[in-house]
């Protein structure tokens, strides 16, 4: 079970017991992602994560690495576009201590003029590793191209011109504003004592004072739009998504959409993986996902293959979304996929990690938290005229967005733009 209470302060906290583990993981959240960028500062977000491990009043960063390696726990963080995320796991016995380390970054980093420009070049060796990474810039082509006039559509990383502009003012402004007790939830889960949490987080994180008002996204409603980009780049392969207007987080239907894409393109015994990879070997990789945000949501379908190959999986990927609109589910299709989400989720949160980062991000971005059992009470409800539904309201062939990094040349280009 859940318990929810709120620190005198404002600050959020939800946790949860996990009887048979000795470990415990905790997670703050701060309603502060990609997407509440300005665009001159780009990219701000993950300059903080990186920023507010490089030492504090108390501790230098070796420090803190030392700290938390010593009693075999693990410190990280991320940065999404509608939230970022610091955590440790550790054993129970150690929970007083990562919550110290935790409070301590979050409450009393320096941010230095020589670490903000040592870490301004570590963040532009990160853009340059991705810009080498094909696969992975694919996606966040799409994303820029389907949101390009909205900040959900920037990319996490910042560009080389946006950091530049990103000193000691621009940091502290942001955490003024943003790193406030009405926008940070604080989720752990695993061995720990309820009553002897509460005053260890009461007492570390009562610094946290409100400066400001709580974060909302520059642009509330992103407008999706159809379109193409295309990145030449000297590669052995052509890399492709095609993306579709999903649904956005908190909306039911997704439950629907999440059972639909894992007969279609979510597996290995999906439609696209065994029409396109094992019975024609056109492809090595080729799946499709969703990604959920609020008012918005994508469906996004990806595959890497040969030049020549390109316009025949293209085409072959909105013939099969076209006949799976039209009659690809059937009844005994959706119990399948509603025993192979049950199997993936309820296996998944026997991780302290994951149950952390389940309610964590829940009550930050939603306000509230579903339990596992109605998770799965939702998917059991799902029809299959509801199954059909959703996927007729996302499969809109008149709404594909395309994008494509590798060696394209003109004639490729030019049939990737008419979609």
């Amino acid at each position: 079970m859940f318990n929810e209470f709120t620190l005198q302060n404002g600050v959020r906290v939800i946790c949860e017991r996990m009887e048979s583990v000795r470990s415990v993981a905790v997670g703050v959240w701060v309603g502060a992602g990609s997407r509440f960028e300005r665009a001159e500062h780009s990219g701000v977000s993950h300059f903080i994560e990186h920023m507010l491990f490089k030492g504090t009043r108390s501790r230098t960063a070796k420090q803190i690495a030392e700290e938390i390696d010593a009693i075999g726990g693990q410190i990280n963080a991320f940065t999404f576009k509608d939230c970022t995320c610091f955590y440790t796991k550790t054993l129970d016995i150690h929970l007083a201590q990562s919550l110290d380390i935790l409070s301590d970054i979050l409450l009393n980093s320096k941010l230095t003029k020589p670490d903000i420009n040592l870490e301004r070049g570590v963040i532009l060796e990160e853009i340059n590793m991705y810009e080498d990474s094909p696969e992975d810039l694919v996606h966040d082509l799409l994303t820029e191209s389907v949101w390009r006039d909205s900040p959900l559509g920037m990319p996490i990383l910042g560009t080389a011109e946006s950091l530049v502009k990103i000193d000691k003012t621009v940091l502290r402004q942001y955490l003024t504003e943003k790193y406030i007790p009405q926008n940070v939830v604080i989720s752990v889960a695993g061995s720990f004592d309820p009553s002897a949490l509460r005053q260890t987080l009461e007492r570390k994180f009562r610094k946290l004072k409100a400066s400001g008002e709580a974060a909302a996204p520059v642009s509330d409603h992103p407008r999706y739009a159809p379109g193409a980009r295309i990145r030449q780049k000297d590669t052995e392969q052509v890399h492709l998504c095609l993306g579709l207007p999903g649904i956005e987080i908190g909306n039911d239907d997704n439950y629907a959409l999440h059972l639909v894409n894992s007969i279609f393109g979510g597996g290995m015994s999906s439609v696209l993986f065994q029409k396109i990879r094992e019975d024609l070997g056109l492809v090595y990789s080729i799946y499709s996902y969703l990604t959920a945000h609020r008012h918005a949501g994508l469906f996004t379908v990806y595959a890497g293959m040969q030049l020549d190959r390109t316009e025949r999986v293209l085409n072959m990927i909105v013939d099969e979304l076209r006949t799976f609109r039209a009659s690809g589910m059937t009844g005994d299709l959706l119990e399948k996929s509603k025993e192979q989400f049950k199997g993936n989720f309820l296996m998944g949160l026997e991780s302290v990690n994951a149950r952390m980062t389940s309610i964590g991000k829940s009550e930050l971005l939603l306000g509230y938290v579903n339990t596992p059992d109605e998770i799965v009470q939702k998917v059991e409800a799902v029809t299959l005229e509801k199954a059909y539904e959703v996927t007729e309201r996302v499969f809109a062939l008149d709404k594909i967005a395309i994008s494509a990094v590798g060696c394209v040349d003109d004639r490729l280009e030019q049939v990737l733009r008419s979609f």
